[in-house]
This record gives structure tokens, C-alpha cells and sequence, in this order.
């Protein structure tokens, strides 16, 4: 099944390593650091239209920043 991002981003459930509060998270050193390294080497991609609030790691360590919150794609992978 496939988990809509926001915009025309959709990725595999499969493929979703983790979904994550931004605003929760990033209080952490260490994921300030991990999305940091990740927006270096060119793998995060923004789909957000507004503030992102959510950000998604997948299996091949790319990060996508999405608008919905957590709890909702969280919701989406469950339900399906």
C-alpha cells in the first residue's frame, strides 16, 4: 500500500523506516544532527505547502518533510 505525503508525494508503507513529530523530535541533539546530515548529503525532500510538521524516514535514509501531523500518517499505515 501506498502512504499520501501531501502534494504528489506518496511512498510504499514498506519502505517507512519511521514517521516523527518535527516539532517533537528535533528537541533531541541527536535528531537535530541526523536531519542536519541528511539535508547536507541532499536527501530530504520538502512536500510541505505550509510549515511542515511531520518528518518521514524511509529505508534508503532519505527524510520527507510533510504537512499532515504524525498521528494522522501514523492512522493512514495503521488503516490500511
Amino acid at each position: 500500500m501506498y502512504l499520501y505525503l501531501g502534494g504528489e508525494a506518496a511512498v510504499e508503507d514498506r519502505d517507512i523506516v519511521g514517521i516523527f513529530d518535527l516539532d517533537k523530535a528535533s528537541q533531541a541533539h541527536i535528531t537535530r544532527k541526523f536531519l542536519a546530515a541528511a539535508e547536507k548529503a541532499g536527501r530530504v525532500t520538502n512536500v510541505a505547502e505550509d510549515i511542515p510538521k511531520t518528518f518521514v524516514v524511509l529505508a534508503d535514509e532519505n527524510v520527507i518533510l510533510a504537512q499532515p501531523n504524525s498521528a494522522i500518517l501514523t492512522k493512514r499505515t495503521e488503516s490500511n
